[in-house]
């Protein structure tokens, strides 16, 4: 994964990725609609994604991941959630600021602090006692 992005790319690679699967491509439009964006920046960035060959993307058309852009993508999802759950689960942080602030950390912290973060939250999750009914 040579393709360093910058985080706004990064963003768009996971709108990408969540927005599509191996059928069915994401649209410019919905993408635009995701990030809050133009749909003029989006085909820019989509143009940008794709000369690093992260995407296929024809013109009005579906845009789908390459085998690295969606490795790349995967990659930065993991992290979003991660940080996202241990927000949730152990800090007790609300859904939007969750989400919000992992979409912000996850361009700049490391897999060793990530992998700290799952590996926390397993031996978290096995202390905590069963809900009684």
């Amino acid at each position: 994964m040579g393709n360093k992005l910058t985080f706004t790319m990064e963003n768009y690679l996971e709108a990408v990725y969540e927005l599509s699967n191996e059928i069915t491509g994401a649209r410019v439009s919905d993408i635009a609609e995701r990030l809050g964006v133009t749909k003029a920046s989006t085909n820019s960035a989509m143009a940008t994604l794709s000369d690093k060959g992260l995407i296929k993307n024809e013109k009005y058309g579906e845009i789908f991941l390459t085998p690295e852009g969606r490795e790349l993508a995967e990659f930065t999802s993991n992290k979003h959630h991660t940080i996202q759950q241990f927000f949730m689960d152990v800090l007790k942080l609300d859904f939007n600021t969750s989400d919000t602030d992992a979409c912000a950390i996850e361009h700049v912290i490391s897999s060793d602090s990530i992998r700290a973060m799952q590996e926390f939250m397993s031996a978290y999750r096995s202390t905590q006692a069963p809900a009684a009914e």
